[in-house]
């Protein structure tokens, strides 16, 4: 784009002409941040970039085009990236032949009140964020993935947050510790992890731009190095029953548009989904999020692959290789696209500090908990991971009850009694035998009533 400038009367005026840098009427040739030499014409072509000065020859403007073109074409290039290896010794050679010499990860975890129920087909009718003697599925991806990065980690600091819970709902993160400083390594990750969940109120409804968005701002902050955020969640971004194809609801607006912008900084993002799914939605984000500057979303089914029935130790390389395929080509996207060691400056995000339960209903919460006939306490001081031996998905290993529930003390508001239960967002429209009530889409292949947990025999459609 140049601007026409027309001297009259010692003035100049100008008005907005898409033109390539060339001479006016063949009679002079103008040169950038120089004054047109003697010409015949009283009009001049400035660059819509700078007004101030002069277009340059064709051979800038070509230069410009040059660079234009080239970042299209490296964004075009890694628009979709594929599942390029085959073996986790592929994708750690990869990502060492690439030049990174630290993985940088953030961790989130999905605290979304669905997560009570969503392990009732995968994980024994267990919460997902159920505590035992062996590992509950957000501890086993956090310990694969742990284990595969170790050698990537220069400083072993990894920032972990938490969402979807009562504090945070779908609008903010909370910092695994009060001073919002990094877990020093996976070991802590985890034994912080079984420190906070007795405290957490699982609600909801569900976004994942509040996490990326925090992990955009520490990318910022760290002045563009490379980053690895792995969210860990049971479901799929919150979307009313009676929306129409096509149409997206907040959250899973908010959710593509923070994808989108995560794009321009140096991030590659890890979408692990744990439970019972489904995960249409997520697949649909993972292939088809447009207008990005490369593909920077990768969707992971932790369930599918710990479900095969394959060794333990396979199950873990596979779910590692899964999750990790795709990042050696975005880190070499972000070298091509001159992404790394730039600081663009965001709004910033200020995680809350953990929640902690103070109301009276903890107690009686901890003590149905702890009255299962499991060995041991899942809420013993401090425990740490090593006391905890990772088992094959759904084992069934652990002795005692084969179900455990711990219920959420999210206050029963007036917009909480209005709207479905399971996703927060549809109205009531669906009664079970028990009285408890769910949306249609979410109670119509519910086996157990959410909040009671007895078991579905009846379900009458609610109409207003």
């Amino acid at each position: 784009m140049g601007i026409k400038l027309t001297r009259n009367q010692g003035r100049y005026s100008y008005d907005p002409y898409s033109c390539e840098a060339r001479s006016i009427q063949g009679s002079s040739t103008y040169y950038y941040d120089a004054r047109p030499i003697q010409s015949s014409s009283s009009s001049a072509y400035y660059d819509a970039r700078s007004i101030q000065s002069p277009i340059s020859t064709h051979a800038s403007s070509m230069r410009h085009d040059t660079d234009w073109e080239r970042r299209s074409r490296i964004q075009s290039r890694y628009s979709r990236i594929g599942d390029d290896y085959y073996s986790l010794e592929q994708v750690t050679d990869a990502l060492a032949q690439a030049g990174l010499e630290s993985s940088n990860l953030i961790v989130g975890i999905d605290f979304t009140k669905s997560n009570e129920w969503m392990g009732w087909r995968s994980f024994q009718h267990k919460s997902l964020h159920h505590l035992g003697n062996t590992q509950n599925p957000y501890e086993q991806a956090i310990s694969i993935i742990g284990r595969t990065l170790s050698s990537f980690d220069e400083d072993n600091l990894i920032p972990c947050f938490g969402f979807g819970d009562a504090t945070t709902h779908d609008q903010d993160v909370f910092s695994f510790y009060p001073d919002n400083r990094s877990c020093n390594g996976f070991e802590d990750v985890l034994a912080r992890y079984r420190e906070l969940v007795p405290q957490v109120n699982l609600a909801g409804p569900t976004s994942f731009a509040p996490i990326i968005e925090t992990a955009v701002d520490i990318v910022d902050k760290s002045r563009g190095q490379y980053h690895v955020l792995m969210i860990i969640a049971d479901g799929q971004v919150t979307r009313s029953a009676d929306m129409v194809s096509g149409q997206s609801s907040p959250q899973e607006q908010s959710t593509i548009n923070a994808i989108v912008k995560a794009s321009e900084y140096p991030l590659s993002i890890v979408l692990v989904g744990v439970g019972d799914g489904p995960w249409d939605m997520m697949r649909k984000f993972d292939d088809n999020i447009p207008a990005r500057a490369f593909d920077n979303f990768q969707f992971v089914n932790f369930t599918e692959i710990m479900l095969k029935n394959t060794p333990s130790s396979k199950k873990e390389t596979d779910f590692a290789l899964a999750a990790l395929m795709e990042i050696p080509t975005q880190y070499k996207a972000t070298l091509d696209l001159q992404l790394l060691g730039r600081q663009r400056g965001t709004l910033g995000r200020f995680p809350l500090p953990p929640p902690q339960r103070t109301n009276p209903i903890a107690s009686s919460i901890t003590s149905m908990y702890l009255s299962t006939n499991e060995t041991g306490s899942a809420f013993s001081n401090n425990p740490r991971v090593n006391s905890f031996t990772p088992s094959p998905y759904s084992s069934g290993n652990e002795t005692g009850s084969a179900f455990s529930y711990i219920p959420s003390a999210v206050t029963e508001d007036s917009s909480y009694n209005k709207n479905c239960p399971v996703c927060f967002w549809s109205k009531k429209d669906l009664a079970f035998g028990c009285g408890h009530q769910t949306c249609y889409d979410c109670g119509r292949d519910l086996t157990l009533c959410p909040i009671c947990r007895t078991s579905v025999t009846t379900r009458i459609k609610l109409y207003d």
